[in-house]
């Protein structure tokens, strides 16, 4: 049964993801997810689990990290004891380094993701998205 708490505290880890985000503070993002987390992006092969979020962010972060930004609107939340999913219309926006040479960059679209509660706490486990370059 869904609780108004626990759509709640989802909100709270979206809240705190794209808040922790823009801050380049990606040890307490990674504090969001599962240990067990999969990511799967158009193209790409699946980044399962912690240590390949961390490795993707660390190759992208060199003296300079990029800057992020970004807005996530949930769509639809739904929870079944200690699982839930929720879809969202998500923008993401990434502005390299001073010193990158590459221009900044948009991307946009729809996310699917699964959530597992852990010992109280809401977590990400599984993230399906289908951003794509906003021209």
């Amino acid at each position: 049964m869904q609780t108004q708490s626990d759509e709640q505290e989802i909100r709270e880890l979206v809240t705190s993801w794209m808040k922790e985000t823009r801050k380049g503070n990606f040890d307490a993002v990674m504090g969001l997810m599962a240990d067990d987390v999969v990511f799967l992006t158009p193209g790409q092969a699946p980044m399962i689990g912690k240590s390949a979020f961390a490795a993707a962010v660390k190759s992208q972060v060199d003296k300079e990290p990029p800057q992020f930004d970004g807005k996530s609107e949930i769509r639809e939340i739904k929870v079944v004891g200690d699982w839930a999913f929720m879809w969202t219309k998500l923008t993401v926006m990434v502005t390299p380094s001073a010193g990158a040479a590459a221009t900044p960059m948009t991307r946009a679209g729809h996310t699917l993701s699964i959530l597992r509660k852990e010992k109280g706490k809401w977590l990400l486990a599984r993230d399906a998205n289908l951003l794509a370059p906003v021209k």
